[in-house]
């Protein structure tokens, strides 16, 4: 769970330079994606299995396409109830939703829920961390079968950004030894999501 929280502050954090830096969105990717990696390089802080580290080299992308960093309206959603979210073990984490982000995409309107951890909540350093977990309908075939992540900041006003470019893969894609929590239902896409890691085996 440590190396969890660690890569939550990781991934916001590439936004937040980019931002600073005034970097294109290629070149936020391309940064992002370095970082991955080398996270993913490191015996400290991967979940790859040991005989899938020795042979690391780098992940697999969607190529990056600004079409899936979109802006969408934000509703928080105050007052929901805390509940048990499923993960691929019987470890149970308590989240609430925190809001209802709809978008676009092809012409098309969506909605994702995005959740708060409990657990996160309570900590300053986590305080203000939302977690999307979704699936597509690329899922199982270019993307890891049960559902990919975004992490993003709460958002101040009532417009949020979710760059699918940063959908990552749960540990649980790499090593089963890790309890992943499972998108909920709600978040199913009805469209193909071509941006973020590709599954495991596409390497």
């Amino acid at each position: 769970m440590k190396n969890f929280f660690i890569i939550i502050i990781l991934l916001i954090s590439y936004t937040s330079c980019a931002q600073n830096k005034e970097q294109t969105h290629t070149e936020e990717i391309e940064q992002y994606q370095y970082e991955l990696n080398v996270y993913y390089s490191d015996v400290k802080t991967s979940p790859l299995k040991k005989k899938d580290l020795k042979k690391f080299k780098k992940l697999s992308f969607f190529p990056t396409d600004k079409n899936y960093r979109v802006v969408a309206n934000f509703e928080r959603t105050p007052n929901e109830p805390i509940f048990e979210m499923q993960t691929s073990t019987e470890r149970l984490p308590l989240y609430a939703q925190y809001g209802i982000a709809t978008f676009t995409i092809d012409d098309k309107e969506f909605s994702l829920r995005l959740y708060q951890s409990q657990r996160s909540k309570l900590d300053p350093k986590y305080a203000d961390n939302l977690f999307l977990p979704f699936n597509d309908l690329t899922n199982g075939n270019e993307s890891y079968g049960a559902g990919r992540y975004i992490n993003v900041k709460v958002p101040k006003g009532d417009t949020i950004i979710i760059d699918f470019n940063k959908a990552y893969n749960p540990y649980c894609a790499y090593n089963d030894q890790y309890s992943c929590p499972i998108p909920p239902i709600e978040n199913d896409l009805d469209v193909e999501i071509k941006a973020g890691v590709l599954s495991f085996g596409k390497h």
